[in-house]
């Protein structure tokens, strides 16, 4: 039977970790988990996906008169587990600012954060409603809201989002980017919490779209696949270390429409009602009602006996 130095491992596993701990100066107390768990998240994420939309993402044998108690009960489990979360991240920001004592009761102010976010879910679940609408209006591959709802990557990137969004909102960055980073692996759509979306918001196709932190999305704004609203550069103080939390993506004002691979990048207005064709590349303003498309495209003719520098003709 093959043997494995597992003694040798662990120890040296633990000198790693040790290490680690020592150069982010970790406590060495010992004690429980002192951050949230991805796993745990992804458990609270989809059960509040059945508590807002229990007869399409709840249980399968769910009846539309048993629905209302299926959503409380729902929600006194998961609002306690997202309350334990909370205390985690809340507890280990205090700990990385002691002087400032940020939090100084993580039970209570845990217990706050989930009471708000709880109240927040019928406003959420309206913002989702007007995005399932929109994909449902704006796709003529679309035969029901419910195929929307259930089928489009677009979608339940969306659902992660807004809940996300909140959680970013009460002050709770790390649960707020795990949430944005279950949805991120599962469709390939990367939306930073932090980044603001009115109603209406339809992303098509969407696999390779990038939404950074600070961008502010208006209302009915339409995207296709592989979209980037990023930023331009990333300023850097005088020690060299990059500024966090500048405004620094795009402004999209209300029902614009970006079509796919479209990259625009910088604290840049797309102007209400303008059109961004597909594989443009943006780092300026774009004025209400415009539409910007690739410029022609240009290749470079020569004979045998030319010189490598010929003339220049117009592409087809």
């Amino acid at each position: 039977m093959t043997e494995f130095n597992i003694r040798e491992i662990v120890d040296e596993l633990h000198s790693a970790r040790k290490s680690w701990r020592e150069s982010q100066k970790r406590s060495n107390e010992p004690g429980g988990r002192e951050l949230p768990s991805a796993g745990a998240l992804a458990h609270i994420i989809e059960q509040l996906k059945g508590a807002l939309f229990p007869m399409r993402l709840g249980p399968p044998d769910l009846r539309q008169e048993s629905e209302d108690f299926y959503v409380g009960h729902t929600l006194h489990s998961v609002l306690h587990a997202l309350q334990a979360q909370m205390r985690l991240e809340l507890g280990f920001n205090s700990r990385q600012q002691p002087a400032a004592r940020v939090f100084p009761d993580t039970e209570a102010d845990a217990l706050d954060a989930t009471r708000t976010f709880g109240a927040a879910l019928p406003g959420i679940r309206t913002l989702l409603d007007s995005d399932v609408l929109a994909a449902y209006n704006g796709d003529p591959a679309a035969r029901s809201v419910d195929e929307v709802l259930l089928c489009y990557p677009g979608v339940l990137a969306m659902v992660h989002h807004r809940l996300a969004h909140q959680l970013y909102r009460q002050g709770l960055p790390l649960l707020a980017r795990i949430v944005a980073e279950l949805a991120h692996s599962q469709t390939g759509i990367d939306i930073h919490p932090g980044a603001q979306i009115g109603p209406g918001f339809f992303i098509d196709h969407g696999t390779g779209v990038v939404i950074g932190e600070t961008a502010i999305i208006g209302q009915r704004v339409r995207l296709y696949q592989a979209v980037t609203l990023g930023a331009k550069r990333f300023p850097a103080d005088v020690d060299g270390h990059l500024q966090k939390g500048l405004p620094r993506h795009p402004i999209v004002e209300d029902d614009v429409v970006i079509y796919a691979g479209a990259t625009i990048l910088g604290r840049v207005t797309l102007g209400k009602g303008a059109t961004i064709g597909g594989n443009v590349w943006l780092t300026h303003d774009v004025a209400a009602g415009c539409n910007v498309t690739q410029a022609q495209n240009q290749e470079r003719v020569r004979s045998l006996d030319e010189p490598l520098i010929g003339q220049v003709f117009d592409s087809p």
